[in-house]
């Protein structure tokens, strides 16, 4: 198996919660800072969002994947994803992430099918993989619409 690497590059300027800083994506340049909910300037998106970003879009990606693999409907995978910090602020740490997808184009009368696809979404998704142990990753709500 191959390794990949993958890369970016970050500009941070001011001490703290009042600097502000850019990360240089292949989408484009994306502002950050502290969110203002820790006393940070909230300029752009925080580490914070990018984490549960990072997590919930592999998640999104996986679930997809396992629902076509287990030949369950599915036109579109919807996912609302949360993070808590706790500890706050002398100790603080991501303490919890939890994604709760919503499969649009989805079979109601197999619910059980896709709850399972859910979890095993969530085992798959090899960012999540990474936090776990460290974070509580967990799948919350699955919807069917």
């Amino acid at each position: 198996m191959a390794d990949l690497q993958f890369s970016t590059e970050l500009k941070w300027h001011g001490t703290g919660r009042d600097g502000e800083g850019t990360a240089a994506l292949s989408a484009g340049a994306v502002a950050y800072s502290a969110p203002a909910s820790m006393g940070g300037k909230g300029v752009g998106t925080s580490p914070e969002e990018l984490l549960i970003a990072a997590v919930a879009s592999c998640y999104s990606a996986t679930l997809f994947g396992v629902l076509k693999k287990q030949g369950l409907a599915v036109e579109q995978v919807e996912i609302q994803a949360e993070g808590e910090v706790t500890g706050y602020p002398m100790q603080a740490k991501f303490a919890r992430l939890r994604v709760s997808p919503t499969i649009v184009g989805a079979d109601k009368s197999m619910t059980s099918e896709y709850m399972s696809a859910a979890a095993q979404a969530r085992d798959k998704c090899f960012i999540g993989k990474t936090i776990a142990g460290n974070v509580a990753y967990e799948v919350g709500n699955v919807e069917l619409s």
